[in-house]
């Protein structure tokens, strides 16, 4: 019962912590966003987004605060060193929750350039939250296949357009939908912890500005205690959160062929698969080690 009463009280702070953040947020971002659809010159564009950019990272930044209060999540974290802050970066990362989305922007706040992802369609009409994304040149994705599979891959690219203006990480969770064993089994996919990897979105962005990219960020999130879900961080009941980032160079054959051309989407899903291979074996050894107290 107690257990019961702290959880409660935790969830209703954060929750409220969380809405008076996107409520703030969204009365800066506003009128910002105004300046830049009646403005879309690229001296105006560069100063919003600069200021953009920090009024989003200062609202991961409280995000992260009210986290850390609510709970005692310890983090295991490998591989988040030497990123430079003014570079660009090409990042992927397993899903298996709505939990990744801030653990990924915990992990990297301040370290790299505002994460940028390519999200669901439907998102646009979340209240604040969906016009702060647009704010933010979050490419919005429909997803649908067919004739929406083309006017995804437009957006993409005028997204990526974008961002070759001022440094951004351009992110995607290249399973395009959140893990779950049905999802697995429908799919019937090869990997033991992974749905098969799609290459549209990533595809465009290193069509479109794979020079600028440093290297890839390949991220690897695993939650040892089971897969939490939103409410689960909103309460303090993540007991410990394992994240590994390898930085990948990009092998200059994905982004040109030997005639100067863009690759085959058949080689680029060759790449892709490989890094998806691993992925998945390192899950099992992340899953091992933890269980065997050899992460810090």
């Amino acid at each position: 019962m107690l257990h019961r009463i702290v959880s409660f009280t935790k969830g209703a702070l954060a929750s409220f912590v969380l809405t008076v953040n996107i409520v703030v947020a969204f009365s800066l971002v506003f009128p910002l966003a105004l300046v830049k659809l009646v403005l879309p010159f690229r001296f105006v564009r560069l100063v919003i987004d600069f200021i953009l950019a920090n009024i989003a990272e200062t609202w991961i930044a409280v995000n992260s605060m009210w986290m850390a209060a609510v709970g005692r999540t310890r983090w295991h974290l490998q591989g988040l060193d030497k990123f430079t802050y003014k570079g660009w970066y090409l990042v992927s990362s397993n899903h298996q929750s709505w939990v990744d989305i801030l653990v990924l922007q915990k992990i990297f706040n301040r370290k790299i350039p505002l994460l940028k992802f390519f999200i669901k369609h439907e998102l646009i009409y979340v209240p604040l939250m969906g016009l702060a994304w647009w704010a933010l040149d979050f490419p919005f994705m429909k997803r649908k296949g067919g004739a929406s599979a083309k006017k995804d891959l437009e957006t993409a690219r005028k997204a990526c357009e974008k961002y070759k203006v001022i440094p951004t990480s351009v992110i995607s969770f290249m399973e395009g939908t959140r893990y779950t064993p049905a999802k697995a089994q429908e799919q019937k996919t090869p990997y033991k912890h992974l749905l098969k990897a799609k290459t549209g979105g990533v595809g465009m962005a290193l069509e479109t500005m794979g020079e600028l990219f440093n290297c890839m960020l390949d991220v690897t999130i695993v939650y040892p205690k089971g897969v939490p879900t939103f409410v689960d961080l909103l309460t303090g009941n993540i007991e410990d959160v394992i994240v590994s980032v390898r930085q990948v160079e990009i092998p200059k054959d994905v982004l040109v062929n030997e005639n100067g051309d863009p690759p085959s989407r058949a080689h680029l899903q060759r790449w892709v698969n490989g890094i998806w291979e691993a992925k998945d074996q390192e899950i099992d050894q992340l899953t091992a080690d933890f269980k065997a107290g050899k992460l810090k």
